[in-house]
């Protein structure tokens, strides 16, 4: 290999190309810090298949994004938090809906009562939008979605009311979940049919190519699949093999592949083995990149950089000695940093509780702020690259990745997309993960994975003297007096023309919806009267129990 060629001469030129923030990139006692160490034939940052981070300057140009989530109540009430977290340094969004919105239903619906602005803040229509992003600027600030069913009727609600506000859709930048295989394999908020809903994503994905140069269409999203008890490996394994299905899904759609992968992003879990999600993220990084080159056919060097989102693991906190929690959230941020995330929300200590109080939240943040400017690991990039026991962890998620891959090929006649399907269909995924589960938890019952407080150390486990959030049915009243003053007052015959259109292009599968999504949001059909109008074409979805 020549000079020219090596991966040391590569990184080198791309870095010396990257804007590097104005730091000291030394250690605590003066001693300077090199942007990377290892051999110079060895993987460098930047250089494919981007083990060691999709970029050769790493947090030397741009610490990653402390996107903290957020969402409770009312729009307002989530408003004034969101405006709380920019304030004490937050430079991101990311929105948490309630129950409710997440299953396409209105405050007002009967299967809602009781369930309001409980987990997350309560959107009905374009209304709820407007107050929930009032007096912040979006064409500054970017905004993460976490919504998968009614994913593109709540992207139209929030561009028609960016919009209104100044600001076009191509400003926009940020991120819509928009994952709904995953949702059938684990989170379970769906509504319509496997095959009906990826043609919502499929349109998702076509609109943001063409209109939206800033904003990442699918979040493609691990985060779920391991709360709800898959293995680091079947996370890992699962996400990726998700995201390789919208990828075929979008190529079927007649897109070029670097025309929309290189919006693609990714959102895992830091839990709580150190090491182990270290080298999830690296095999991650490396597995995408090749897939991507080799069998998709991918040029840009963009549409191989795998770019992901992490959040500590809220399925790792405890409501015994909820402070403790705090030190749990540290240990595995710092994960997700030395994994090379781009973006990082860091659960509160209260969360196994509750919706956050603000103390919490704050302290929370405050967790990411001292390991982004106190600790100087930022300063290098992939400083565990090279470590045996890393390497070889990393290899071997790679090699249990690979083995699922080919099993969802072989499933789905040589199709990752139609084995996706499939193994949902068949109830493959929902199987591993139960199955997992389960042994999780008999190690916890046996005693042979210690949970502080739990099942050992549980001095202090009667202490109770911290504040939780409330909400309050006085919260669900004003939401739905709300609603009732929009309905009355909007143009009903506007409505029922809208959505009659609606129903008719839902009918013809060549026919993106987006357009007429954002028609419906701007005329302020509620998220309920559109999703119904869309049951009725697509159907519902009915989950076959796995026995």
């Amino acid at each position: 290999m020549s000079a020219a060629e090596s991966p040391r001469k590569q990184w080198s030129d791309a870095f010396e190309s990257s804007k590097v923030r104005n730091a000291d990139f030394s250690t605590m006692s003066g001693i300077p810090l090199a942007p990377v160490y290892g051999p110079d034939d060895a993987e460098h940052p930047g250089v494919y298949p981007y083990t060691r981070g999709p970029y050769a300057s790493m947090y030397r140009s741009k610490l990653w994004t402390m996107r903290m989530f957020a969402g409770f109540g009312t729009a307002e009430d989530t408003n004034w938090r969101f405006k709380e977290i920019v304030k004490s340094g937050g430079d991101g969004l990311s929105t948490a809906f309630d129950m409710p919105t997440l299953l396409g239903l209105d405050s007002d619906d009967p299967m809602s009562e009781g369930e309001v602005g409980r987990c997350g803040v309560a959107v009905d229509t374009l209304a709820d939008m407007e107050d929930l992003y009032a007096g912040i600027d979006l064409g500054e600030i970017t905004t993460s979605m976490t919504i998968n069913s009614p994913a593109a009727v709540i992207f139209a609600m929030f561009i028609a009311q960016a919009e209104k506000a100044g600001v076009h859709r191509s400003r926009l930048g940020g991120t819509l979940q928009n994952d709904i295989l995953k949702e059938y394999q684990a989170q379970k908020e769906f509504v319509f049919p496997p095959r009906q809903s990826m043609r919502l994503v499929r349109d998702t994905i076509a609109f943001t190519a063409a209109e939206m140069p800033k904003w990442h269409s699918i979040s493609i999203s691990g985060y779920h699949i391991r709360e709800a008890g898959a293995t680091a490996a079947e996370e890992l394994a699962f996400t990726v093999a998700n995201g390789f299905a919208y990828v075929e899904l979008a190529l079927q759609a007649g897109l070029p592949i670097d025309s929309f992968a290189p919006r693609l992003s990714f959102f895992f879990n830091a839990h709580i083995d150190f090491f182990e999600e270290i080298a999830k993220y690296r095999a991650a990084r490396r597995i995408w990149a090749r897939w991507l080159k080799e069998r998709y056919g991918a040029k840009l060097d963009r549409s191989m950089q795998l770019r992901f989102h992490t959040q500590t693991a809220g399925v790792s906190l405890t409501a015994q000695q909820p402070e403790i929690n705090i030190a749990r959230t540290a240990i595995e941020a710092l994960a997700g940093v030395l994994g090379g995330t781009q973006s990082l929300h860091t659960n509160s200590m209260d969360e196994a509780l509750a919706l956050p109080t603000e103390k919490a939240a704050r302290i929370a943040l405050r967790t990411q702020q001292i390991i982004a400017y106190e600790t100087n690991v930022a300063h290098v990039a992939d400083p565990l690259g090279g470590s045996w026991y890393v390497e070889e962890l990393t290899d071997e998620m790679e090699r249990r990745a690979e083995e699922i891959f080919a099993y969802l090929d072989e499933l789905g006649g040589g199709s990752i997309l139609e084995g996706c399907i499939r193994g949902i269909e068949e109830n493959w995924f929902q199987g591993r993960i139960a199955d997992s589960a389960y042994e999780l938890e008999r190690a916890f019952n046996q005693g042979r994975r210690i949970i502080v407080g739990v099942n050992k150390f549980t001095e202090g486990n009667e202490e109770d003297n911290l504040e939780i959030l409330q909400i309050t049915n006085e919260d669900e009243a004003r939401q739905l007096k709300r609603l009732d003053v929009v309905k009355g007052k909007r143009d009903q015959a506007a409505v029922d023309a809208v959505l009659a259109k609606l129903a008719k292009e839902a009918a013809d599968s060549e026919v993106n919806l987006m357009p007429t999504l954002i028609e419906a949001v701007g005329q302020y059909a509620t998220l309920g009267e559109i999703m119904n109008t869309m049951a009725g074409v697509f159907g519902r979805h009915v989950e076959v129990p796995t026995i």
